[in-house]
């Protein structure tokens, strides 16, 4: 699966940041328009089995895109 990645211009809880993973080429969702969100990686292929995306801590991709139409980190 290719996705674009998203990162929030501001960090978060603890100074990390937030990430979003959209299907490649599809806009960002209108539920998640409100925060500024700066590209990170175009096109960016990820494994089908892969089930998260370590290096932007959003676990659960697939399910989270099946659900909702993107994935996002979770912050604790």
């Amino acid at each position: 699966m290719r996705l674009d990645i998203y990162r929030r211009s501001e960090p978060e809880h603890d100074g990390k940041f937030s990430y979003l993973a959209v299907p490649e080429a599809r806009n960002i969702p209108e539920e998640v328009t409100n925060t500024d969100w700066l590209v990170e990686a175009r096109a960016f292929e990820m494994d089908d089995s892969a089930n998260s995306l370590d290096d932007y801590a959003i676990n659960k991709v697939s399910e989270q895109i099946a659900e909702k139409g993107y994935a996002v980190t979770a912050l604790h």
